[in-house]
């Protein structure tokens, strides 16, 4: 499985997916690395370890409907089989994500459904929650909706913050991305209407990694 990652910024859950590969626990090849923005740090993460990257910059179009075509255009041209959002900061059109249907996963640092969108860790302590972690799962049209794949799982510590949180949120994405690429890569993932069904449960030892089924 040749996989797209897109991203916007940094690129921390870019680099985790390429840690995995580097060692060989992502079953896949992260065949191309496309950003939005020129100035994005994840592009210099795929530099360093030779994964061609290039930039598709959505202010470069006046229509999202041409900037998603464009973004089409090079995934097919780096035989791209599959798409994983990673920190993607564009909300992806209709035709895009119907095109690409159960080709693409993203992943949020929330426990979907609870908090979509962003600013989910202020959210998430305002609401007084005792728990929260991320969620990796198939994109849909609808903002952070599609068939959830794996959940991560932390407690929220009385004297966190929202920058304390979200530290400590994203060293479970880090975790668990790669877990689920690996997972769909190797045909163990299976979409049941709205639910996802996962073959060999036995995935991971970690007991804060929680299947679907």
């Amino acid at each position: 499985m040749k996989i797209g990652v897109l991203i916007s910024g940094r690129g921390s859950n870019l680099q985790s997916l390429i840690n995995a590969q580097l060692v060989g626990q992502l079953s896949a090849e992260i065949a191309a690395v496309i950003s939005n923005v020129p100035e994005a740090g994840g592009l210099e993460r795929a530099s360093k370890v030779g994964i061609a990257s290039t930039v598709v910059n959505h202010r470069q179009f006046d229509k999202r409907d041409d900037f998603d075509e464009a973004l089409n255009k090079a995934l097919l041209l780096a035989g791209v089989d599959f798409v994983c959002l990673a920190g993607f900061m564009r909300i992806l059109g209709d035709d895009f994500v119907n095109n690409w249907k159960d080709r693409v996963i993203n992943i949020h640092p929330s426990l979907l459904p609870a908090f979509k969108g962003l600013n989910t860790h202020e959210r998430a302590l305002e609401a007084g929650v005792r728990f929260t972690g991320c969620t990796i799962h198939f994109v849909r049209s609808a903002l952070d909706e599609g068939p959830i794949i794996l959940q991560a799982v932390l407690p929220i510590l009385p004297d966190d913050t929202p920058q304390s949180l979200a530290a400590r949120v994203l060293q479970l994405e880090h975790k668990t991305y790669p877990t689920a690429v690996r997972m769909i890569a190797e045909g163990r993932v299976q979409i049941d209407g709205k639910c996802v069904k996962i073959k060999d449960g036995s995935f991971t030892s970690d007991p804060m990694i929680i299947p679907t089924d």
